[in-house]
Formats: C-alpha cells, sequence, structure tokens
C-alpha cells in the first residue's frame, strides 16, 4: 500500500485538502467539482440533519428553516469553543460541529485515495487571537484534539503563508527571497522565505524562513466595515428616536455584520426591545427592516448580499446591490470609494503587519524579489495597489489563491511523514 499524508487548509470562509504520496501532489474534490469548500453548515430544524459548503448556503438561501454556521474557525481559542451553541434547540459543542465538517473533507480524500489517511499536516493562521499567547495555544491544541477525533494517529501544524510559498516554490527558477501575503477570511498573515526547488523535500526548512507576523483581520471584517457604511443604514442605523433623539442602539447593527454573531440576535428579547422603539423612530420605513430581518431570521441573507457586493466591487466601480427581500424593488447603489474609505483603517493595519514582518527579517521591502498573494481578500484593488506600491521591484504570483494553502501543506506533510 503506497504510503500517503495530507495536508487541511480550514479556513474561516472557504476549507480544502490535498494528499501526497512519494509521488504525486494533488489536491482532492470536495464538492462536486470543487477543490475548495465554503466553511459553512446548515442544520435542518426539522431533525438536525447537516448539510455542507454550497449545499449548505443552498439550503438557507431557499429559506429552508434551520441554522446556517459560518466562520467557525473563529471560535477556536475563545470561550465560546467550550460553551456550545443551541442549534434548533440542541445544545451543540463546537468541536463536535467542526469534527462533523473536516470529517467530510476526511472522508472525501480517503474515498479518492482508497485508502485510510493517518498522517496530516494542519493549516494554522500564524496568530489564532491577537495578543493572547494562551488563546492562542489553546485554539491549536483544541483543532489537533479534534484532528485525532477524526482518526489522525500523527498531526503536525504548519503556517498558512508558509503552506503557500511551498505550493508555488515548484515554479521558482534559481533561489528568490519572497514574501507571501496570506489574506483569509479572518487573519492577514505573513512569511519572509527564501524560496528554491533545491529546497522543495527538505524536511527542515527554518532556517529559509526569515520571519512571521499576523494580525486577527480579514475578509469578513471587510464585509463587516462594508455592511456599516453602506448597507445598515438602509436599516437604521445611526437613525434617532425619541424627543431627545437619541441614537438607536448599534450593537445589533453590528452583530447584524458578522457571520460568527448573527445567529444570537434572534431571540424574544432583542424583537421586543427593538420594536419598542419603532414607535418612537424618526425613520420608521428604514428602522422597520431592522425588526423584519430580526423577525425573518434573514441576517445571512444581509451578510451574504454584503460580501456579493465586496466581490462586485473588485471589478466595478459602482454596483446596485439587490436588496428585494426588506423591501419590494430595494437596490442599494454602493461605490468603491465607499468600500475604500470603509475598510482603509484595517487596511492599514494589515499593511503595518507585513512590514513589521521585513523589518523582523532584518531585510528591506527593495530585497524582496517576488510577493507571492493568496486568499481571496488579495483581490480587493484597494489592497493589491497597497502591496504593489510597496513593492514596485518585486514579481508577483497570484494563482490558485484559495488553494495554494491547502496544496502546500500536502507538500510539507510529504516532507514531514516521508
Amino acid at each position: 500500500m503506497t504510503h500517503i499524508s495530507c495536508g487541511i487548509d480550514f479556513g474561516t470562509s472557504n476549507s480544502s485538502i490535498a494528499v501526497a504520496t512519494p509521488e504525486i501532489t494533488r489536491l482532492i474534490e470536495v464538492e462536486s467539482q470543487n477543490i475548495t469548500i465554503p466553511s459553512a453548515m446548515f442544520f435542518l430544524r426539522k431533525d438536525n440533519t447537516p448539510y455542507y459548503g454550497r449545499s449548505a448556503m443552498d439550503m438557507f438561501l431557499a429559506k429552508n428553516p434551520g441554522r446556517l454556521m459560518r466562520s467557525l474557525k473563529r471560535v477556536l481559542g475563545t470561550t465560546v469553543m467550550k460553551q456550545g451553541t443551541m442549534v434548533n434547540g440542541e445544545l451543540m459543542k463546537f468541536d463536535q460541529i467542526i469534527s462533523s465538517f473536516l470529517s467530510r473533507l476526511k472522508d472525501k480524500a480517503e474515498l479518492d485515495s482508497n485508502q485510510p489517511i493517518e498522517h496530516v499536516v494542519m493549516g494554522r493562521p500564524v496568530h489564532f487571537v491577537d495578543h493572547d499567547e494562551m488563546a492562542d495555544i489553546r485554539a491549536e491544541a483544541e483543532l489537533k484534539s479534534i484532528a485525532h477525533q477524526l482518526g489522525f494517529k500523527h498531526v503536525s501544524f504548519q503556517f498558512e503563508p508558509i503552506a503557500a510559498a511551498f505550493a508555488h516554490e515548484v515554479n521558482v527558477t534559481g533561489e528568490k527571497l519572497a514574501l507571501v501575503v496570506d489574506l483569509g477570511g479572518g487573519t492577514s498573515d505573513f512569511t519572509v522565505i527564501r524560496l528554491s526547488k533545491n529546497n522543495i523535500k527538505l524536511h527542515d526548512r527554518s532556517s529559509d524562513i526569515l520571519a512571521n507576523t499576523g494580525v486577527r483581520i480579514g475578509g469578513n471584517d471587510f464585509d463587516k466595515e462594508l455592511s456599516l457604511a453602506a448597507i445598515m443604514p438602509e436599516l437604521g442605523y445611526r437613525s434617532t428616536y425619541g424627543e431627545k433623539k437619541l441614537e438607536v442602539p448599534l450593537r445589533h447593527y453590528h452583530d447584524l455584520s458578522e457571520w460568527s454573531k448573527v445567529n444570537f440576535l434572534y431571540t424574544t428579547k432583542i424583537i421586543f426591545q427593538s420594536k419598542q422603539l419603532l414607535f418612537q423612530s424618526h425613520d420608521k420605513t428604514r428602522y422597520s427592516r431592522l425588526i423584519k430581518v430580526l423577525e425573518q431570521e434573514s441576517g445571512h441573507a444581509l451578510l451574504a448580499g454584503t460580501e456579493k457586493t465586496k466581490i462586485a466591487l473588485t471589478e466595478m466601480d459602482e454596483y446596485q446591490a439587490p436588496f428585494d427581500f426588506l423591501d419590494d424593488d430595494l437596490s442599494i447603489p454602493v461605490k468603491r470609494d465607499v468600500f475604500d474609505e470603509a475598510i482603509m483603517q484595517k487596511v492599514n493595519k494589515v499593511t503595518e503587519s507585513a512590514n513589521e514582518c521585513i523589518q523582523l527579517a532584518e531585510i528591506t521591502a527593495s530585497d524582496i524579489e517576488l510577493v507571492i498573494m493568496t486568499g481571496g481578500s488579495t483581490e480587493i484593488p484597494l489592497i493589491q495597489d497597497k502591496f504593489r506600491s510597496m513593492f514596485p521591484n518585486a514579481s508577483w504570483a497570484g494563482e490558485n489563491k484559495l488553494s495554494s494553502v491547502g496544496l502546500g501543506l500536502a507538500y510539507d506533510s510529504r516532507n514531514k511523514f516521508g
């Protein structure tokens, strides 16, 4: 039996798995013919039957009764991980939920390979949780425990940007000093690394890795800022109520703008309190849309529309965002300039982390010969412009943005496990 190992990229937004044998390393089709799967689950209300990935999103968007869950990775290392969550009246622990999702990937890989897989390299961000070393250690331990629950006997970890570098190394001519820019759904991670085909099969690459940095900002955070800037005002965000013209409570709008918090808003108490303010609202038309979202539990549809708007603005200067489930024929015009302004502060923190990585490597930006862009958020024009201005002399690699980490993890598993 051929020795086989794998790499799993469990992402905030998308996930993938790749397998490695001594002869070949390849990504597995995990959902139909797709080599990536959205990190999403939907539990049907009737019996908590789980659906995964695109099927989960389709079930939800078709308005089947149930519970959609996304951004599961973000609970690792937090207090919520142990508390669990109510899913259609049943308490579920997050290790069960994440294990169920990741088992889909493992099952697909084993079916494709026609044998069990016991060796895995799991991807991880440079920091699961910013400025909290104990939470970071706890997050990796939780993910390792889940991997063992899945039946993996040998579990190793690799930073996601380093894995992306390994995936691109096969195309490198000579030796190059590279910066990996890995902008995922939940984190932005950076690595300065020396790449060479001559080193691709070495077990220990520590001497080639000059520096790593990371910050807990990613595509979901850009979605949130866009939502608050352009979408939530159409639901009464920052409108006023009462004789004193007080601003309506903002917390619910912020929670509606985050995938990981939406489900906690659909309570009788929150809906009752929101309705109480409607009578005193100075913008009843817009504020009533907030109540409609809470009552119909359509927060995820709201976020899906925001995400679609973000993606559209990577190609267009202005997009008419359809939100007809809020009001008949409601279309919200959103300009790229508004998006850029909304995310500028977050983007500046991302570039600060990249500059920190350069400084820790004790080099200058002009020393970087290759910039490897991976992760969906690298498609955002503002981010591309920022990084191209930072590294004007470098060549660029940006293919396989959503799958390079998984492939690189499999390369690493072959080197580590033989």
